[in-house]
């Protein structure tokens, strides 16, 4: 927790080194705390689980959901089996989010049960660094396999620097289809339209019961310069924390930041609470997921 409030980052990268490109390495020591790398990842470039399990317990995470990301063409290929240990590790703090690219995943639905199967607690889809359009045919397997299971799609919607990144994939746009023709799918917008969608990526949210804004990547103090044509305690009331770490500050700077620009209510929903009602099977302290 968090100054007395559930605390829940949707949004953490915890990959094994080796297995990435050299830009996601300089992204990571450019955006994070000097050192981080060498404290939370071993010599062999593998995470530590026990010492992140502490560096997020000062944080006051309640929770972290983990990321996997199969893109070869931009950041390199962090596997969903690389996150089982850091699971196994703290179970009640951890849990994965399944990835899949549908270049290198078929059938792709069997891929999205294998890993719901092992725990997933939502689907995330990149885009942008995937270089696939979320509008695509060959999804419509995975998002029927979501829908059933009542899990969240997450997709990247921002802008990518890094090498390879195909931008134009993330226009909120594509994801209009998808939430017409799954309308039990809570679809979450990771990084909130970042660079050219802002407006778009609110819209979809207040327009679709069913659609959430994701703060990853995002400064908090520029929040409502981003958002500055929507009221922000309204549009707030669909956000949910996240921070894209390791590229960031600190966890808990970032939290409360956040928090202090909402109500004390909708703070404690953006925090944890709009994130226990739309992951799958997410347990928060203090916290009551919808019926």
């Amino acid at each position: 927790m968090i100054d007395g409030l559930p605390l829940v980052d949707a949004h953490v990268h915890v990959p094994v080194l080796g297995t990435l490109k050299p830009a996601w390495l300089r992204w990571a020591r450019d955006f994070g705390p000097d050192g981080l790398l060498e404290d939370i990842w071993d010599s062999g470039g593998r995470p530590r689980p026990a010492r992140l399990d502490e560096l997020f317990a000062a944080q006051g995470v309640d929770v972290a959901l983990l990321f996997c990301e199969y893109s070869p063409k931009a950041t390199g290929t962090q596997a969903f089996e690389d996150l089982l240990p850091i699971v196994e590790q703290n179970a009640s703090r951890f849990r994965p989010v399944a990835n899949v690219n549908p270049h290198l995943h078929f059938p792709i639905a069997t891929e999205v049960r294998r890993q719901l199967d092992l725990g997933a607690a939502a689907l995330k889809l990149h885009p942008v660094h995937g270089g696939f359009r979320c509008d695509s045919a060959a999804l419509y397997p995975a998002y029927h396999v979501l829908e059933e299971r009542g899990v969240p799609l997450v997709v990247h919607c921002g802008t990518s620097s890094f090498p390879g990144s195909s931008n134009e994939n993330a226009d909120p746009a594509f994801l209009i289809p998808v939430i017409r023709d799954f309308p039990g799918l809570d679809v979450v917008l990771a990084h909130g339209g970042r660079g050219w969608w802002y407006d778009a990526a609110a819209f979809l949210a207040l327009s679709n019961e069913t659609v959430w804004l994701e703060l990853s990547g995002l400064p908090p103090k520029r929040l409502p310069e981003y958002y500055a044509r929507h009221d922000l305690t309204r549009l707030a009331r669909k956000w949910i924390f996240g921070t894209d770490w390791p590229g960031v500050p600190g966890i808990a700077a970032n939290a409360r930041a956040v928090a202090g620009l909402l109500p004390d209510e909708v703070a404690a929903a953006v925090l944890a609470g709009n994130a226990a009602n739309v992951y799958a099977g997410l347990h928060v302290a203090g916290e009551h997921r919808r019926a």
